[in-house]
């Protein structure tokens, strides 16, 4: 397949799945209305700057996600199964992005982690769980170490895959240290892009700045389908920024957000430059720097607090920045680093 038409799959990739995640998405609202799926904002008592700054949005739909990661599953079952069915050599063929080679890990898992996120969401609304707010975090740490260690089960014994690469210091190969690596990989990615999701349209910008770094970053490597993946993502993405920003009429939620963090480890390990993550991904490592910062400060300083809130972006609304100017400051950042770890990658060839 010559670059023209890698470019036209990858761009057609993004229309479709834009228009079906455009599509999906007032259908989705009204029905997570009708079934109460809806945000609420915990007290002034328990968290006074949360509810000051937020308490407006109290009632806003959550579980967006869902049309996210449907919409990238359903393109990317429909095209294969429908290659398999009339052969090689058709149209759906050669845009098809479905493989074993390359995608069915990243599908597989975020599938897994999407599902962990719709049950501790659903719980969350329903006030279910041990206390009555969703899955406790061990728990939900547990799930996705869990995810973890299925894919790194995956790329040990079945890709035989034991080697890290560090950008302009070369490749090692570190033996079974690598399912530890891909788990650390996995979970805090996940939970970094969960803690970014906290303003309008603030996890979805820096999400799409981060997904089209690694679709270059694939394409360059000539993992085409892995490339495509990414931007099917995008385009699903666009389409749930469109009623995500500020004001939002829904909300990602966990189901989103962790799947979309699970999928993004994959690819960065899957292209072999997980380290660029921590640039590619600067806005997500800040972010759960600030939370860690925060609740170490609270731990051994007798409650003080760093921050006014945590995460950062909450901090910043604290100090009076308004939501649009720090997701939009965010997104500057975002698209910035995605840009400066491209250029990287491609020098580090």
């Amino acid at each position: 397949m010559t670059d023209t038409l890698i470019a036209a799959r990858s761009l057609g990739i993004i229309a479709l799945t834009f228009i079906i995640s455009v599509s999906l998405m007032p259908g989705l609202i009204r029905l997570l209305h009708r079934l109460g799926m809806k945000k609420s904002i915990r007290d002034a008592e328990s968290a006074p700057v949360m509810a000051a700054l937020h308490g407006k949005k109290a009632g806003t739909p959550n579980m967006g996600g869902i049309a996210i990661w449907a919409t990238v599953l359903m393109v990317a079952i429909v095209l294969g199964w429908g290659c398999a069915w009339i052969g090689e050599g058709s149209f759906l063929c050669r845009i098809s992005f479905l493989s074993r080679g390359q995608t069915w890990l990243p599908l597989g898992l975020m599938f897994a982690a999407a599902l962990i996120g719709l049950v501790d969401d659903y719980w969350n609304v329903k006030r279910l769980g041990p206390r009555g707010g969703g899955l406790k975090k061990r728990h939900q740490l547990l799930s996705y170490l869990l995810i973890g260690l299925l894919g790194a089960w995956w790329f040990y014994t079945k890709l035989d895959w034991q080697i890290v690469h560090i950008p302009f210091l070369g490749t090692y190969s570190i033996g079974w240290w690598y399912i530890p690596f891909f788990i650390l990989t996995i979970v805090s990615t996940s939970f970094s892009v969960n803690e970014i999701d906290g303003l309008d349209g603030l996890a979805g910008g820096t999400l799409l700045a981060a997904f089209g770094a690694y679709a270059i970053i694939a394409w360059s490597q000539g993992r085409m389908d892995l490339a495509t993946l990414c931007t099917a993502v995008i385009g699903a993405l666009l389409g749930f920024l469109w009623f995500n920003v500020n004001p939002a009429d829904v909300f990602m939620g966990d189901t989103g957000a962790m799947s979309l963090g699970t999928v993004l480890g994959v690819v960065a390990l899957m292209t072999n430059q997980p380290f660029l993550l921590l640039i590619i991904g600067l806005p997500f490592v800040v972010e759960s720097l600030s939370v860690l910062i925060q609740s170490t400060s609270k731990l051994l300083r007798h409650g003080k607090k760093i921050f006014k809130s945590s995460p950062l972006h909450h901090h910043l609304e604290a100090i009076g920045w308004s939501e649009p100017r720090i997701v939009m400051r965010f997104w500057m950042i975002s698209f910035v680093c995605a840009g400066i770890g491209v250029v990287l990658a491609l020098i580090d060839r």
